[in-house]
């Protein structure tokens, strides 16, 4: 489904965020217009365009703040958050550049300040992780001790804490569910500040956040789920085949194994294995360079993973899989897939979880006739927070609604 773009990579990332509309986090006709302004496959100019909108609409956020308009401050520091978020993302080349630094920064803060103003401002926190810890936001249905349904959330590949908001947490207080969002390893704060990439054993990560979310107030131990998004979803199985104080996982969406994902000619594959990485890296390097989406994807998994060379991340991928660990999941999962998923499309990941599950399992497919097809459903955040809380209602049972 095209949105505003010929060219895949920006079409993807302008719906993403104009998806966030639907609880704030963007206004359709601020995207429309930015997007007009831009050249398809021109990151300079991708990031001016969205840093100018961004500016702007923080602008309108702080004279409202300056006449006591809470209200709308609140919604335009959102965009805002978003905005800069949207405006750094291509910014690959080199991601502690002082632009890229400065636009993520305003990004965090922006948020944080809208947060501030929420009718229920969530609370930050940091969890304790090894020897350092990760950042989350609580939000809370009210200030009870009432136990009540809460989602555990994290994102994949590219998406921060912030993002998490939009992604889970605004659609889990309407429906009377605590959540808790946080950034493990290769996201967010925790790659850029930190310094740590992604790892597979993922359920490393997700039980020192569990052991966190069953010590804080009004969260049911029994009505315990785990979200995770993109890449997440490859992870957040992970985690239950390990963590099984989670009553419910849900894959948003479904990946099997990371290596399925690079398309590349046998000839570079058989290269890698036998070791000629000085032939294989100049051809995975212009592979790369043809299109927005590779180069960025390229680029923006070097860092992520932690290695430095195309062969590296080739070598480093396969140890993220289900296959060795999915027989192990005990609780409930929600598996999901979209019909015209930019990174997954055609490889059947869904179906090979899907079949993989012992445990009880539901499989749903978001099509691009009902608009939901494209990755992680953006665009569509109302028909996935349908389904996601159909499922969840059924599985762990119901929250009390709360306006939002």
């Amino acid at each position: 489904m095209k949105f505003l773009f010929d060219d895949p990579a920006f079409d993807y990332q302008a719906l993403r965020a104009a998806g966030y509309a639907d609880y704030g986090g963007a206004q359709l006709g601020e995207v429309v217009a930015v997007a007009s302004r831009i050249p398809g496959g021109d990151t300079v100019a991708w990031r001016h365009a969205w840093t100018a909108l961004a500016e702007r609409v923080h602008g309108l956020a702080t004279a409202a703040r300056g006449e006591g308009r809470t209200v709308d401050a609140r919604a335009a520091l959102l965009r805002a958050h978003n905005y800069y978020r949207t405006a750094e993302f291509f910014e690959r080349d080199d991601p502690h550049g002082a632009e890229a630094l400065r636009l993520m920064r305003l990004s965090r803060e922006t948020f944080a300040d809208a947060a501030a103003l929420m009718e229920r401002p969530p609370q930050f926190t940091r969890i304790p992780y090894e020897d350092t810890s990760l950042p989350a936001y609580l939000y809370r249905v009210d200030d009870s001790d009432e136990p009540r349904p809460t989602i555990i959330h994290h994102g994949g590949l590219d998406s921060t804490v912030e993002e998490g908001y939009f992604f889970v947490a605004a659609a889990a207080l309407a429906h009377g569910w605590n959540c808790l969002c946080f950034e493990g390893p290769g996201q967010g704060s925790v790659l850029r500040d930190q310094g740590l990439v992604f790892r597979p054993d993922w359920e490393q990560v997700v039980t020192p956040v569990v052991d966190h979310a069953l010590s804080l107030p009004g969260v049911d131990p029994d009505r315990l789920a785990l979200v995770g998004t993109s890449l997440g979803g490859l992870l957040a199985v992970r985690a239950a085949a390990f963590e099984h104080r989670l009553a419910g996982c849900v894959a948003h969406d479904a990946v099997w194994q990371l290596g399925d994902v690079v398309p590349l000619p046998p000839f570079v594959l058989d290269w890698v294995e036998q070791g000629h990485d000085d032939f294989a890296n100049p051809v995975m390097w212009g592979i790369a360079a043809q299109q927005t989406f590779t180069r960025w994807l390229l680029r923006h998994a070097l860092w992520t993973f932690g290695v430095d060379t195309p062969a590296g991340l080739l070598r480093r991928l396969p140890a993220f899989g289900l296959s060795e660990v999915i027989g192990k999941v005990r609780c409930p999962v929600l598996v999901m897939d979209a019909e015209e998923d930019m990174f997954f499309a055609g490889l059947e990941h869904a179906k090979k979880v899907y079949t993989g599950l012992n445990s009880p399992k539901t499989l749903q497919v978001f099509t691009a006739d009902e608009g939901g097809g494209a990755h992680c459903h953006s665009g569509a955040m109302r028909l996935f927070h349908d389904r996601l809380f159909s499922w969840l209602t059924q599985s762990l049972g119901t929250g009390r609604a709360v306006a939002v």
